[in-house]
């Protein structure tokens, strides 16, 4: 019998880098997400099909059970190369994992475009990690890296908060789905963010300067969850883009791309890419379409109601 798993694409609505180093954030899995299907297979070792959104072959490949005794080259964008790396981090976690070297067909297939930044990584680790029977957290450890809240969203069916204590991730489930939610919507910036990249650019950055944006950024969390009014709304996703961009020491997306633009915008998850959070009604998305950002999603598509 085939096994099935699925894991959900993630928004970070709060948070950015500080959730590395223990800020407290709100983060929201998406509608869309991957599925992942294992079945046996007459052919020997694992042919493995990464499916896009539309059904096209994103690319395929065959893995033989030797090649797992071979060592890889570390960070390789090559996907045959990162998904052999992940199989045997699996390994490592579980040594009783593919131990009877199976003949076997594996399919992924996105449900979002793979450009967008919503987890196709991510929701990729959470499947192989429910496949393998190990802790999903680990094995992100020993692979892509990151601060886990896309481990934490690709399981969760409602929004989450998001902490690391002690070096250990906390979620808890939470409500956000406010009264404004039809002033809110989510624009894509027309090219994906290397996240791997923007980390490392934030880890060169001062602690002081750190440990003070994580306290505010904390605290504006917790009071988003609450918020009423989209004025208020508004005040707080602005005040939390100038404490990133001073973390950071970069413009705003905002200041950046879209200085005359009427109400608020908020970057999420890796600066300079992805999809931004805008505020605003239908003439506010007309603004970004007129600019040649087509790829405009409503509060209601973009996010998972359980």
């Amino acid at each position: 019998m085939p096994q099935h798993f699925y894991g959900h694409g993630k928004l970070l609505i709060t948070g950015e880098y500080l959730v590395l180093d223990g800020a407290l954030a709100l983060a929201i899995p998406t509608q869309k997400g991957q599925k992942l299907t294992v079945s046996e297979t007459t052919t020997p070792g694992i042919t493995w099909e990464g499916l896009k959104e539309s059904g096209e072959v994103w690319f395929t490949f065959h893995l033989n059970y030797n090649m797992f005794e071979q060592t890889q080259a570390a960070n390789s964008e090559n996907p045959e190369v990162r998904l052999l790396q992940i199989l045997l981090a699996a390994q490592k976690l579980n040594p009783d994992f593919l131990k009877d070297q199976p003949n076997l067909k594996v399919t992924t297939q996105l449900e979002f475009h793979q450009k967008w930044g919503l987890g196709s990584s991510s929701t990729l680790i959470f499947m192989l990690a429910q496949w393998a029977k190990v802790d999903p957290y680990r094995l992100l450890e020993l692979t892509f890296g990151g601060s886990g809240y896309d481990i934490a969203c690709a399981g969760n069916d409602s929004p989450i908060l998001y902490q690391i204590t002690d070096g250990a991730p906390k979620v808890f489930q939470t409500n956000f789905y406010p009264e404004f939610s039809d002033q809110l919507f989510f624009v894509y910036l027309n090219k994906k963010q290397n996240s791997r990249e923007a980390i490392a650019n934030y880890r060169k950055q001062p602690e002081e300067r750190k440990k003070e944006a994580i306290q505010k950024i904390s605290g504006i969390t917790e009071t988003l969850l609450t918020t009423d009014s989209i004025f208020s709304f508004n005040a707080l996703i602005d005040t939390h883009e100038r404490i990133i961009a001073s973390v950071l020491n970069i413009p705003t997306v905002k200041q950046q791309l879209f200085p005359d633009f009427k109400g608020s915008i908020k970057s999420l998850g890796a600066w300079g890419g992805d999809f931004i959070l805008a505020t605003g009604g239908a003439d506010a998305q007309e603004y970004f379409s007129a600019k040649g950002y087509t790829t405009i999603l409503s509060f209601e598509e973009m996010i998972f109601k359980g």
